[in-house]
């Protein structure tokens, strides 16, 4: 990219409107995904024991949005093949963990809990985020901030599966535990990422990932009996739009970062549980005015308002879901 393009890129993408508007833009899209999920759950048929099919469900939106970016790259001029043997086999363990064993959790989770829950939970990957980035960066040590912050956060959890009610569903490992399990893998891989991001481009290495990770996906999905399920017009629509808005909120959130401090951008992540919750309560029918959700959603935005205060590392571009 030649030095106009640069130039023109940082005042795009730095101006205080822009940001506000392409990072809720990112946060709308990833909080669209629970409800969006759920739904091509139900129009391909997929019953909530038939893990297979969830994989198969998951790896052709993953493979998509992956070929996506890297189609994308090619055509910005990046290096998509120019890899190394040990770049590859970097790409290889990142995929199968970051997109693959992450989602297999997600998918599972979101099949056993509700999408308002899920959306709240899954915010645990900034908290899990902060507390690894302590015992890995010696640049990043916990501060008070963000130790309360990460306390209020877990505290939300908690507050999400305080006593279901008769009309609740129950707390099961399945469901929540699922949900924060995958929050838990997508952060420790990020750090890994992180480190393999350093030698590549990020948009190259996003895409080979998460095309890595659905071709995974895949093969567990149909080697287990798995099946995609009936395919209509509108679960195609809805597959290419689940492909897509992960494509395009990889790639603008990685701008925004590229162009701006971190800390600027990552504030942005309390959004993703609201939006998630609010898209889910509108398109799912499902209850986001009960004491506990709503002070779940309080506590864990607050949480992440915290600890994005102060500057930390990427280490987690949230809530890939």
């Amino acid at each position: 990219m030649n030095q106009p393009d640069q130039r023109y890129g940082l005042q795009f993408f730095s101006q205080p409107r822009m940001v506000l508007v392409l990072a809720t833009l990112c946060c709308v899209l990833w909080g669209s995904s629970y409800p969006a999920i759920k739904t091509g759950y139900e129009m391909l048929g997929i019953a909530q024991q038939d893990v297979p099919s969830k994989l198969i469900f998951a790896g052709y939106r993953f493979l998509l949005a992956g070929l996506c970016l890297v189609v994308l790259a090619a055509i910005m001029g990046k290096p998509v093949l120019r890899l190394s043997r040990h770049q590859f086999g970097q790409l290889a363990v990142l995929g199968a963990a970051q997109t693959g064993l992450q989602y297999v959790f997600f998918y599972i989770g979101l099949a056993y809990t509700t999408g308002v829950r899920a959306s709240i939970l899954n915010a645990t990957t900034t908290f899990f985020s902060v507390l690894l980035a302590h015992f890995v960066y010696h640049n990043d040590k916990l501060s008070k901030r963000k130790s309360v912050g990460c306390l209020l956060g877990f505290a939300g959890v908690l507050a999400v599966n305080a006593g279901a009610g008769p009309l609740d569903a129950p707390v099961s490992l399945q469901g929540e535990g699922f949900i924060v399990i995958a929050a838990f893998v997508l952060s420790a891989a990020s750090i890994y990422g992180k480190r393999v991001s350093a030698g590549m481009d990020a948009m190259v290495m996003t895409g080979w990932q998460l095309a890595i990770g659905g071709l995974a996906l895949l093969a567990g999905g149909y080697a287990t009996g798995g099946a995609y399920g009936a395919v209509t017009p509108a679960s195609t629509v809805l597959l290419a739009y689940l492909a897509l808005l992960s494509a395009v909120a990889f790639t603008l959130w990685s701008l925004l970062l590229k162009h701006n401090p971190v800390g600027r951008i990552t504030i942005f992540a309390f959004l993703v549980p609201v939006f998630g919750a609010a898209l889910s309560a509108l398109f799912l029918g499902e209850t986001i005015f009960e004491w506990k959700n709503l002070v779940a959603l309080v506590l864990v935005c607050g949480g992440i308002w915290l600890v994005t205060r102060t500057r930390m590392p990427n280490i987690a571009a949230s809530s890939a879901s």
